[in-house]
């Protein structure tokens, strides 16, 4: 690469870096104001809150990755225009297509930095996130009512009340089994616990009713370890099982889910999806914040900038409202998380055509 090349793509990094830098101290600093009565009122050890805000900052970066980098952009590339650093470059010979090349080369290092940390870096830490998250911070009575009803196959269906993953423990745990539309049995247990040692389910309390033409007959146990037709995953929450897997074992998560008939297929299938996007989103970005800011305009670089926030601020909006429709309706989950970057794709195209001329 060129010295210009060199020039361009270390103001990128450097500029994308340092907007970490700045906010996710920021993020911590807010998080941590608003959950230290709790944590303090949990007695958390310290070992654990440390591990929280180093899943908490991974988490954070990953769900703003592309804003943090679209206003980065914006920021030095309005400098340049500012300092007239731009009308150099094109003066001497270099066209605007070759100035974008030192852009689109830091796009990729950031997208591929930003597909890792979504397909296997994320998920590990939105895991510890949650874990953490429903262990001291939430409201117990939340947590009481936070059921788990799941079919886990063509004939059976399972409920829990509340299940703890990181203790590995439920209550009120029920297991029935269908004949068609007839019960043909049912187990019941004050509570579950999995015991990763032996891989069996420990249940107290255990009550099996086998439901019969005349009469019911009952078997019970005060405590009994056995063999279930269920992953431990079928008892985490569905609304934060999707994210805390990697990219593998997602998708096989998701095809046995349709297997099973699962309700929130399109939930899953949104995480799955914006794994692939957000890399996508990187260049996209890169190139409106590019067109934008390239240009020296009255007002500078505030004037750019707050261009640029709006613009953000639309993105976000589209993804939230295409992801909320995709997850709570029939809506395809694959035209949801694209559709964003389709229409920004177009957005694109147009500012740059502009630019160029």
């Amino acid at each position: 690469m060129k010295i210009f090349d060199w020039y361009i793509l270390k103001r990128y990094l450097l500029t994308f870096f340092l907007m970490l830098l700045l906010f996710i101290p920021i993020g911590i600093t807010v998080n941590l104001a608003e959950k230290i009565d709790k944590i303090l009122e949990n007695k958390v050890p310290f070992e654990e809150v440390v591990a929280y805000y180093v899943d908490f900052t991974i988490y954070f970066a990953n769900l703003l990755f592309p804003l943090f980098l679209f206003l980065s952009v914006i920021w030095f590339t309005s400098k340049l225009a500012n300092n007239t650093e731009i009308v150099a470059f094109l003066s001497s010979g270099i066209s605007f297509t070759r100035f974008l090349k030192p852009y689109f080369i830091g796009a990729t290092i950031i997208a591929s930095l930003a597909l890792l940390l979504g397909m296997y870096w994320a998920p590990q830490a939105s895991k510890g996130f949650n874990e953490f998250t429903y262990k001291y911070l939430k409201n117990k009575k939340v947590v009481k009512t936070q059921y788990i009803y799941q079919q886990i196959n063509e004939d059976e269906y399972i409920y829990v009340s509340n299940f703890d993953t990181k203790s590995m423990r439920g209550n009120n745990f029920t297991l029935e089994h269908f004949d068609g539309n007839k019960l043909k049995y049912k187990i019941h247990a004050t509570a579950i616990r999995y015991i990763e040692k032996d891989s069996v389910y420990r249940l107290s309390n255990y009550n099996l009713r086998y439901v019969g033409k005349d009469n019911d007959s009952l078997i019970f146990k005060r405590r009994i370890d056995t063999l279930l037709g269920f992953d431990l995953q079928d008892l985490t929450p569905p609304m934060y099982v999707a994210e805390t897997l990697t990219i593998n074992e997602l998708s096989d998560f998701i095809e046995r889910e349709e297997a099973r008939g699962s309700s929130n297929i399109n939930r899953y299938k949104v995480v799955q999806y914006k794994k692939w996007s957000l890399p996508v989103a990187v260049f996209i970005l890169t190139i409106i914040a590019v067109a934008v800011s390239s240009i020296k305009r009255r007002g500078g670089m505030g004037v750019n900038l707050a261009f640029g926030i709006v613009i953000a601020m639309i993105y976000v909006f589209f993804d939230k409202v295409f992801g909320v429709m995709a997850e709570q309706s029939d809506f395809s989950p694959l035209i949801a998380v694209w559709f964003p970057n389709f229409i920004f794709g177009i957005l694109a195209i147009y500012l740059l055509y502009n630019a160029k001329r």
